[in-house]
């Protein structure tokens, strides 16, 4: 059972830091606690877990203009922040881990500005069926965090420079552009602030749980430990990963998500796969990837490594099925 509440608020507008401190606040949450960090970024694309930098985000103009490309450690698409935005993680324990409840702390916060808002889809919460806030999610072990942005006054052109939405996307939402598919929350309270949705936030947190919300104790922070982590999500490594030397490629869209598979095929056999996904369930994904390596380059290969995927729900199948056809439509 949840017995604390804590809000802690992030170091400054530079994202590096900010991932940094979440994963911090991630490994370091305790028993009985639930922690809503709250965080900005100046102009950054944040792109999913498996997704392909190079393929999300028009990383050349987004560098020349100042800014920053972030991979997070969650799955899911990408998304623009900056100053306009304002992100927010709940981060707990499995066992109090609950995003009808965290969800519900948004919601209400919207609603005190006056803003109808509601969950839809996978990941979504709109007002008058445009996005404002798009979710993830991330669980290691017993740690757990949902984190999501909420759009109050967006540079809706620059999100559609930097952001590269395929149109297969666009198509599946019924809209023309990224621009017309979401909204700023200054668009319904025209005098909207990040201050007060903040406030909003901190104040909704309580009354859902029931609870007092106090700060982030100083104390329980290590510095050290923050830039250790902070430096490996700036890392090239981390960012942009390795690119193949692929022979094969095939990409789709399907009902939980875009894939694109990738392999590197010699003398029958796969040396190296890589699957590039926007799916919430990053491990179901990194798990199907592994069994690319080393496979005989034939549809019976494929079907019996696909096979041998543990599914623990109908999702997971269905991206099982998904992914071994498409797999075997590059044979």
């Amino acid at each position: 059972m949840i017995r604390r509440l804590t809000l802690a608020l992030g170091p400054g507008s530079y994202p590096y830091p900010n991932f940094g401190m979440e994963e911090y606040l991630l490994y370091h949450v305790e028993e009985e606690e639930c922690i809503l960090y709250l965080w900005q970024n100046e102009k950054t694309v944040v792109i999913g877990r498996n997704q392909n930098a190079w393929k999300e985000c028009r990383r050349e103009e987004l560098e020349a203009a100042g800014g920053h490309l972030v991979r997070r450690l969650s799955g899911g698409g990408a998304v623009f922040h900056d100053l306009g935005n304002l992100n927010f993680t709940f981060i707990t324990r499995k066992d109090n881990y609950d995003v009808t409840n965290q969800t519900e702390v948004i919601l209400r916060a919207a609603g005190k500005l006056g803003v109808n808002a509601e969950r839809t889809g996978r990941n979504d919460i709109t007002v008058d069926g445009r996005k404002f806030s798009g979710n993830a999610y991330y669980e290691t072990g017993d740690l757990c965090y949902h984190h999501g942005t909420i759009l109050l006054s967006v540079d809706k052109e620059e999100m559609a420079r930097y952001l590269n939405v395929s149109r297969e996307k666009l198509k599946s939402k019924s809209v023309d552009s990224v621009k017309s598919r979401v909204a700023n929350l200054i668009e319904f309270v025209p005098d909207l602030t990040v201050r007060r949705m903040r406030d909003s936030l901190e104040e909704s947190f309580g009354e859902v749980y029931g609870l007092p919300v106090g700060p982030f104790p100083p104390e329980r922070l290590c510095e050290d430990e923050v830039r250790e982590r902070t430096e490996r999500f700036a890392s090239w490594e981390w960012k942009y990963g390795r690119k193949i030397p692929f022979s094969d490629e095939a990409a789709a869209r399907f009902s939980w998500g875009e894939a694109q598979v990738l392999v590197h095929v010699e003398e029958g056999r796969v040396q190296e796969g890589k699957i590039w996904s926007d799916a919430l369930d990053t491990d179901f994904i990194k798990a199907a990837e592994e069994i690319l390596t080393g496979m005989i380059w034939n549809r019976k290969a494929a079907a019996d490594r696909f096979s041998a995927l543990s599914c623990g729900t109908p999702v997971q199948e269905a991206m099982r099925q998904d992914l071994q056809d498409l797999v075997c439509d590059m044979m």
